[in-house]
């Protein structure tokens, strides 16, 4: 690694915390550690932490709460490692702020992986590298400003769904298999993760779309991946 990048773990679990913690300095990061909500927010607002890496479950606030602080001050990356495995709970989590959501159990490798990509979201932020303004029916995309209009009413997108909306962009008119989408974005390809993704892009459907039914924009190829409207 290039910089001395700091993640708090939030994690109440002792031996989950002990191996997040072990695997990352291995990889050079710094590490804060937290075992419950309010303690993850005050080291948070002490330190100032790059990335969060934040359970769900936590002994005295739900770990919803702690993202919603923490969006209030920060768009640092956010991402969830939780147990609970529902939809819902994970569109819920993601409109509230969260980059990246991972169910336990995990792999420590994939965990690695998605923040290696939560490190490259910091440096993006620092110096943007598309400067055109996209427009298609009612949605405006600024790149230069990082904004996103539905009929002209600006509509907040996470990171992680900014992201995607920039590559489908990119690539409209083609058709962007699941594994390519995940390679780009996270940095991995794993045809197991598709519901993941599909969470994602049912959230940000949800806020670019009039009608998520028949949308106008994001269209699904059934099986293969997903494709954006040339015009």
């Amino acid at each position: 690694m290039e910089d001395n990048t700091t993640v708090l773990i939030v994690e109440d679990d002792k031996y989950i915390m002990s191996l997040i913690t072990m695997y990352l300095k291995d990889e050079g990061y710094k590490t804060l550690a937290a075992t419950t909500g309010k303690e993850a927010i005050s080291l948070f607002y002490a330190n100032n932490p790059d990335i969060i890496l934040l359970d769900l479950g936590l002994p005295d606030i739900d770990g919803m709460e702690v993202v919603m602080q923490i969006r209030e001050k920060s768009n640092n990356p956010i991402i969830v490692v939780s147990a609970r495995e529902e939809e819902s709970e994970k569109i819920r989590i993601l409109d509230l702020g969260a980059d990246d959501y991972m169910t336990k159990p995990f792999h420590i490798g994939e965990l690695l992986a998605r923040i290696r990509v939560a490190q490259r979201k910091l440096n993006s932020m620092v110096s943007p590298s598309n400067t055109e303004i996209f427009n298609c029916d009612y949605l405006t995309v600024d790149f230069d400003k990082g904004l996103v209009f539905v009929d002209d009413t600006e509509v907040h997108l996470t990171p992680m769904e900014y992201k995607l909306l920039r590559l489908l962009i990119a690539n409209r008119g083609k058709v962007l298999t699941h594994n390519y989408i995940l390679k780009q974005i996270w940095g991995y390809g794993e045809t197991g993760d598709a519901k993941s993704l599909r969470v994602f892009m049912a959230s940000l459907r949800r806020k670019i779309e009039r009608d998520t039914a028949n949308p106008r924009f994001i269209l699904t190829q059934v099986g293969i991946g997903y494709r954006f409207v040339e015009k």
